[in-house]
């Protein structure tokens, strides 16, 4: 169905009619001119991501449905990064003329998806034309006790360095869906170049062979937010020191926390947790596996500190691992490696604007 028949108001409807609220602070949600919330004794939190068509996403290998999910988890991710526990988001949406209703439909089956998983509430929006492509723009709101909020700036000198899953794995799934990408559309330039239609239609149902890659592929297309670790601290009684979600790489994410603690580090490579599959993958696109573990981005992983006395409640939790140590600022920002060689970190991962 062309969106245009519908308008506006009627693919918001058609989208959220059926939302059913699932928290006590959501006073009112979509239908009115705004959002009404309620947190009489709780600290707010608001995060805002804009993901763009063609710089952080691609449509010919993410399908509508992951796309929904993973813009979801990337801002539920940035609050479960602050210690606290997400409560409502809002979507807003620019799309061109090639997209239905049903696409859209499909867009919010994902995001409605990774709402439930965390409980969330989606709770209003905007839906507005776009000549260049898809713009998605989601702000998720939690709620957290003053006493529990976790800031990039609270690391402090002989904390533990923690990361929790594996890193990596999310960039080496880029690098094998865009090698296939650009595969399949070298296969047809030179198919139309020959003039060979049996070749162009046997391309029109090209399936790459992802077997035994499958981890890498769900941990770029299917981004989870790490709310689980967040409950296993609690559980612990450990709270972090300082926090951080990792988007845009290990080496970034660590020294924004080095920079406002005003701290140094000193990482072990050989600590680092990083799957087989990344490490196989690596090795195939010549590739040093540390180097993308350090500065690929987009695992969503949370990298925390921890006073040093918490070291054994650390070791006692499963899917984390200590990989360094906060030191003075004097020592620098220092990567150990296997062969006990010293390099300064540098911050090498993502960056939207370059």
């Amino acid at each position: 169905m062309d969106i245009a028949k519908i308008g506006e108001f009627g693919l918001i409807d058609r989208l959220t009619n059926d939302l059913e609220i699932k928290n006590q602070s959501t006073l009112k949600g979509v239908g009115d001119d705004c959002a009404v919330l309620s947190y009489p004794d709780k600290e707010v939190l608001v995060t805002t991501d804009m993901l763009m068509e063609g710089v952080h996403f691609d449509l010919t290998y993410i399908d509508l449905k992951h796309l929904g999910y993973k813009s979801a988890m990337v801002n539920i991710s940035d609050v479960f990064a602050m210690n606290g526990t997400p409560r409502q988001i809002t979507v807003s949406l620019a799309i061109s003329k090639r997209f239905s209703v049903e696409d859209m439909e499909t867009f919010y089956s994902g995001l409605r998806l990774a709402c439930d998983k965390w409980g969330v509430d989606i709770v209003g929006g905007d839906t507005t034309s776009s000549y260049t492509g898809m713009a998605i723009s989601i702000t998720c709101i939690g709620e957290a006790k003053k006493e529990d909020i976790v800031y990039r700036n609270g690391a402090k000198d002989t904390d533990l360095i923690c990361v929790s899953g594996d890193l990596g794995a999310a960039y080496m799934g880029l690098q094998l869906l865009e090698r296939e990408k650009s595969v399949y559309y070298s296969q047809v330039e030179e198919a139309k170049r020959k003039g060979d239609k049996r070749a162009l239609e046997e391309l029109a149902h090209f399936q790459p062979d992802f077997s035994g890659k499958e981890y890498l592929l769900q941990r770029q297309l299917q981004t989870e937010a790490r709310g689980d670790i967040i409950e296993k601290l609690k559980k612990a009684g450990v709270h972090p020191t300082a926090m951080m979600d990792i988007s845009d790489g290990l080496s970034s994410e660590l020294m924004h926390i080095c920079k406002q603690s005003g701290v140094g580090c000193r990482i072990y490579e050989k600590n680092i947790p990083i799957d087989y599959q990344t490490a196989v993958m690596a090795e195939e696109m010549n590739m040093n596996v540390t180097t993308c573990a350090l500065n690929g981005g987009e695992d969503y992983e949370l990298l925390f500190t921890v006073p040093i006395g918490d070291h054994e409640k650390i070791e006692q939790i499963d899917g984390i691992k200590l990989i360094g140590h906060i030191t003075d600022a004097k020592f620098g920002k220092v990567l150990v490696t296997r062969d006990n060689q010293e390099f300064e970190l540098k911050a090498q991962g993502w960056n939207p604007l370059s």
